[in-house]
């Protein structure tokens, strides 16, 4: 869905969008496994900047939910994960920031997005906020063991059979260390 500046500037929009799984690419590390459900408001808001100059942005409010599919962080099994979220976000034509002198940053404008063109698709802010929902790691369980370093075994499906893991000569000297300071 586009949303066009000249619509906004006539009235504001209500949304209610579904996306499929596959519409929306959230890159390798999740995969969509039920529709996305997304909706909100979308309006214009005019910042007046002096006399003549006047900045058009995007306001859009909404909240998303779906299930997704992430890897484990420890055993890479697949791990369900349901994302719900709610968001309101500001998009400014890029540019229009553009020759202000550099100052620090604060919080309000650090929620800045920019657009390009006459509008903003809807796809590109709903995706940006699913992949801010992911957490960093997803573990399947707290005592998820995770794979053997030598032959890639999941360990929590039973124990691999490896022998004991084989030394880093690089560490011998450290270990040695150890040894002489524990005697």
């Amino acid at each position: 869905m586009f949303l066009d500046i000249h619509e906004l500037e006539r009235q504001p929009l209500d949304f209610e969008e579904e996306f499929a799984p596959g519409v929306i690419d959230l890159g390798g590390e999740a995969q969509q496994r039920t529709p996305l459900k997304s909706s909100g408001h979308a309006e214009l808001v005019e910042e007046h900047h002096g006399k003549h100059q006047v900045i058009k942005d995007i306001r859009l409010r909404g909240r998303l939910q779906a299930r997704l599919e992430l890897q484990c962080a420890r055993c890479v099994e697949p791990v369900a994960q349901d994302i719900r979220r709610e968001f309101e976000l500001l998009y400014r034509p890029l540019g229009a920031d553009a020759g202000r002198d550099e100052l620090s940053v604060t919080d309000a404008e650090a929620e800045i997005g920019y657009y390009q063109g006459e509008g903003l698709l809807l796809e590109d802010a709903v995706r940006e906020q699913v992949l801010l929902a992911l957490p960093l790691k997803m573990i399947c369980r707290e005592d998820c063991k995770g794979l053997c370093p030598q032959c890639g075994k999941n360990l929590n499906e039973g124990d691999c059979g490896c022998t004991a893991p084989v030394q880093d000569l690089r560490w011998a000297a450290l270990k040695e260390i150890r040894d002489k300071l524990n005697q």
